[in-house]
């Protein structure tokens, strides 16, 4: 298997819980070295004001 393919299945959630395939140490500095994507989420209500829901919306649930 060449560097590359290792590289993608590192921190394959199957083989993560593999006893030794990866220390303590090596899994926080891979997330550690994840870029931060938090501008990228949004909360709960946030979507639901976005899609028309909530609670003045025309839903299945809606009352009127």
């Amino acid at each position: 298997m060449n560097r590359k393919s290792m590289q993608k299945l590192r921190l394959d959630r199957r083989l993560i819980r593999r006893p030794g395939w990866l220390s303590q140490a090596e899994i926080d500095s891979e997330i550690e070295a994840l870029p931060d994507s938090t501008h990228k989420a949004i909360t709960l209500g946030e979507a639901e004001d976005e899609s028309g829901g909530g609670a003045g919306g025309n839903g299945p649930h809606s009352t009127h």
